[in-house]
C-alpha cells in the first residue's frame, strides 16, 4: 500500500516549466534559420537542454513530500526533503504531526521577515538515528527528532490537513498493548 500524505506544491512546479522556454525557442530558431551545421546543431543542444529542464520539472511534480508505505507488513513514512533521494522513517517513531511557522528562505532582504506556514513531524525520541538528518534546507529541516516541510514547497497547508495526518497516523500506526506500554 502506497499513500501519499502530503503533495508538492504544483503552482510552483508548474511556473518552474516557463525558464526552459528560453532555449527551446533559442534552439528552435537557429535549428529552423540557422545557416549550417554549426547553428543547427546548436539549435538541438539548446533544445535537449530544455527538454531535460521540463523533464526534471515534471519528475519534481510528480515527488509528494511525506509518503506513507506499507510493504510486506512494515509501515514506513517516506519524507522526501532532498532533491533526489528518499528518508525513511519506520511508521511506529512517527509521534505526530504540527502545523507551524518558519522562514521562506527566499532571496528577499532580511528587514522583509517573510514566513510560510509549516508541518513539523514529531520524531520518538528513543529513535536516536533519525535525531539529525541531512536535509536540503530550501525544502525543510531536521533537528533535535522534528522535521520540519516548508509550506512553500507542498500542497496549501492548514489545520484541518494536519488534523487528517494525524487521523491517518493513528490508523497506521502499530498498536502496543497496554502490558507492554507499563514495562
Amino acid at each position: 500500500m502506497i499513500e501519499t500524505w502530503l503533495r508538492t506544491n504544483t503552482r510552483v512546479f508548474l511556473l518552474a516549466l516557463i525558464p526552459p522556454l528560453v532555449p527551446a525557442l533559442l534552439g528552435l530558431l537557429l535549428i529552423v534559420h540557422g545557416t549550417g551545421r554549426g547553428p543547427q546543431l546548436a539549435g538541438w543542444v539548446l533544445m535537449g537542454l530544455a527538454v531535460v529542464g521540463w523533464c526534471i520539472v515534471f519528475w519534481q511534480l510528480r515527488r509528494p513530500r511525506i509518503e506513507y508505505r506499507a510493504l510486506g507488513g512494515d509501515g514506513q513514512l517516506w519524507i522526501y526533503l532532498r532533491w533526489v533521494g528518499v528518508i525513511r522513517v519506520p511508521i511506529e517513531f512517527v509521534e505526530g504531526f504540527l502545523l507551524g511557522q518558519g522562514p521562506t528562505l527566499l532571496p528577499v532582504p532580511a528587514t522583509e521577515n517573510i514566513e510560510t506556514s509549516t508541518v513539523v513531524i514529531k520524531i520518538a525520541d528513543r529513535a536516536e538515528e533519525y535525531a539529525r538528518v541531512d536535509v536540503d534546507r530550501a525544502l525543510g529541516s531536521w533537528c533535535n527528532h522534528y522535521v520540519t516541510v516548508r509550506g512553500m514547497w507542498c500542497e496549501r497547508l492548514s489545520l484541518d490537513l494536519v488534523n487528517r495526518l494525524n487521523a491517518r497516523l493513528a490508523k497506521v500506526t502499530p498498536q502496543t498493548s497496554t502490558a507492554q506500554a507499563g514495562r
